[in-house]
């Protein structure tokens, strides 16, 4: 049995996983495996590329952007946020002409009706991608806020997915996913088989149709459990990534439409039968994730932000993050420069803050 991964040390693993993870990623976004293997065999480390401009070896995407926005909102609060707090981050943060250089076109639409003043919880009915991974791949820290409270992460993935896609669209559905998993990752002596566990029990709600802060959540085109469960038993057999790939294409192999490889049940799916595989090794989830095809990005940033809450960073390369916080000082269009350990010790603070506020109210309550 591994020794036990302090909370303070699974926050800092699933941050760190998910940035060198969508590092790690981004050069080969959006193509084919077979087009990866050919070029690098395996890709293993860090590279430079190219997209609207130059990027050094370790430069995160767009995704980790909204990441680091949520980051903040939460850290501001040293709480759980509500779409509205996070719109705010956005307005104060976010400068266009920055944001056009690393963030998605449908970002900087969203952006500009932030800034018109209608609720938060309205602005993802003008994104045109309701089942997009968009923030499904990158809401770890909804999770971590969270930590050990999957229902709660669950309520907030809902609340919070609404500032990217409609309310009840499939996108949100699966953004609960992350969020449970998450959660689930960094109660004590966490395993993929207890956090496979606690979204099982706690995410039937595309099922029977949910309840959540006064908001109905009713039937979806697609079954979260079912999915999830069908991906795992695809792929119980596979002994490593090669395997793995081979075995998804038979079921996701959707393209001919913009973002069509990056649908937030198959990031999800793909996301979390990469820990199950690799039992949380965050190194090689970030192996299998890179060299997966499709949704690179997406698919590993979650995969070793999950394997990061489980078992922590212990098996990640120093030199890896580094790197990554070398290539973000040197970006000058991304909204925080803040290293991956700083985020993660502002991210635990407030975390410990919200236990604070909980155990105050207990202490008065109980008498």
């Amino acid at each position: 049995m591994q020794d036990r991964v302090s909370l303070k040390e699974k926050f800092f693993g699933c941050i760190a996983g998910a940035h060198v993870g969508a590092a790690l990623g981004a050069p080969v976004q959006g193509r084919s495996w077979q087009e990866i293997e050919e070029e690098f065999g395996v890709l293993d480390k860090l590279m430079p590329y190219e997209r609207s401009w130059a990027r050094a070896a370790g430069t995160t995407e767009s995704g980790i952007e909204r990441q680091k926005l949520l980051i903040t909102a939460i850290c501001e609060r040293q709480d759980r946020v509500t779409a509205e707090d996070v719109r705010a981050i956005w307005n104060a943060d976010l400068c266009r002409g920055s944001a056009e250089k690393v963030m998605e076109p449908f970002d900087i639409g969203l952006l500009a009706v932030a800034n018109s003043g209608i609720p938060a919880r309205d602005l993802g009915k003008y994104c045109d991608y309701a089942g997009q991974s968009n923030f499904a791949g990158f809401c770890h820290p909804v999770g971590l806020i969270n930590a050990g409270d999957v229902k709660n992460a669950i309520r907030d993935a809902f609340e919070l997915g609404q500032l990217y896609q409609a309310s009840g669209s499939y996108g949100v559905k699966w953004s609960g996913v992350t969020a449970a998993a998450i959660a689930a990752a960094t109660k004590p002596d966490a395993t993929i088989d207890s956090v496979i566990h606690d979204l099982f029990t706690h995410c039937q709600y595309a099922d029977v149709g949910a309840r959540i802060d006064g908001y109905k959540y009713g039937y979806l085109r697609d079954n979260v459990p079912e999915e999830l469960e069908k991906g795992l038993k695809l792929t119980a057999g596979c002994q490593d990534f090669r395997e793995l790939r081979q075995a998804f294409d038979r079921i996701y192999h959707g393209c001919g439409v913009p973002y069509g490889s990056s649908f937030a049940n198959e990031v999800v799916t793909k996301a979390i039968c990469i820990v199950k595989m690799v039992d949380a090794n965050v190194h090689d989830a970030i192996i299998a994730g890179a060299n997966m095809g499709r949704d690179t990005v997406g698919v590993t940033a979650l995969a070793a932000g999950i394997s990061g809450a489980i078992r922590g960073s212990a098996a990640l390369p120093k030199s890896f993050v580094a790197q990554v916080d070398y290539a973000t000082n040197l970006n000058k269009y991304t909204c925080s420069k803040k290293t991956i350990a700083a985020q993660a010790e502002s991210l635990y603070q407030a975390f410990q803050s919200r236990l604070l506020s909980i155990n105050s109210l207990v202490a008065e309550m109980i008498v």
